[in-house]
């Protein structure tokens, strides 16, 4: 049973193990599944230590000093408030890299990670010496700048519009992006004009939540951006702007790499195939749901 923190104790500091304890209940009566996970980060994010270390600690009774106890209590009440975890530490990983996140830009899940890739080995696999890849739509920027660390003999365009998250995105590219990765601000619609026919791979994680559909997690009803979220009365009406746009984008022989609902493969098939892309494909996720769709020019 964990030793309840009060607000004398935290004026007078306690002990790892007292926090961890309350901080893991005070999570899990907030309904997050990952309480004490998600305890032990904040705990370590304010002591400067790992989830692995704060548990080891935590085992002797490590004393925790008031202003770090208050500022934990601090940030344990952000978090039971459904406030992502990801915007109180600042970052988000997502195949190595730590990100910059906060409010204003799309959290990226690990379920990405497997869109991320396909894209990455389509942009292995051409042969071209330096190959260009397009991300339509990209947020942090985690899907562009997976590309450019993995393939580092490629070149890479994040394609932005959301002027609050326009700046999420030069952030992460400016430290991550090696001087290879280059930030456009338009719509995925009409972006690139001037690169007909000439890029290797596309990549996109586009709105795909029906406009009347309300996402179960408060994490992502109430903090991520609507704009990276839904997307018309079917959910796909950016994926039918993408394809049209990836049709003009890509060499022939060149590879559309999509995320998507789970439920929404077959229509995404379909509008792939509709606007003249071919072999268009459905892959699994980690989890074994259909998550990402594939196509040819």
């Amino acid at each position: 049973m964990s030793v309840s923190v009060s607000a004398s104790a935290a004026a007078a500091g306690t002990s790892l193990d007292a926090l961890l304890g309350w901080a893991s209940d005070e999570l899990a009566g907030a309904g997050i599944g990952s309480a004490r996970s998600d305890a032990a980060l904040l705990i370590g994010h304010v002591l400067g230590l790992g989830r692995g270390e704060v548990e080891a600690k935590a085992v002797i009774a490590a004393p925790v000093a008031a202003s770090q106890t208050a500022e934990i209590l601090r940030l344990v009440d952000r978090r039971a408030r459904r406030e992502p975890l990801q915007h109180i530490l600042g970052v988000a990983p997502f195949r190595g890299l730590a990100l910059q996140v906060g409010p204003g830009v799309f959290v990226p899940r690990p379920e990405t990670e497997t869109v991320a890739q396909y894209a990455i080995d389509a942009l292995r696999a051409r042969p071209s010496a330096e190959p260009l890849a397009v991300d339509l739509g990209s947020g942090s920027g985690a899907l562009a700048l997976a590309l450019a660390t993995e393939v580092p003999h490629a070149r890479v365009i994040a394609v932005e519009k959301t002027p609050e998250t326009v700046p999420w995105t030069r952030r992460n590219v400016e430290r991550f992006g090696d001087g290879r990765v280059r930030v456009v601000v338009a719509d995925l619609a009409d972006a690139l004009p001037e690169l007909v026919a000439a890029v290797d791979v596309v990549v996109s994680n586009p709105p795909y939540v029906p406009e009347r559909a309300l996402p179960r997690e408060p994490e992502v009803r109430l903090f991520d951006p609507p704009e990276a979220l839904y997307s018309g009365t079917d959910g796909l009406d950016a994926m039918r702007a993408l394809a049209a746009t990836a049709l003009r984008l890509l060499i022939p022989g060149g590879t559309l790499v999509v995320e998507h609902g789970e439920e929404q493969g077959a229509a995404v098939r379909g509008i792939l195939t509709a606007a003249g892309l071919r072999a268009a494909a459905t892959h699994p996720d980690l989890l074994g749901r259909d998550r990402t769709t594939t196509a040819t020019r």
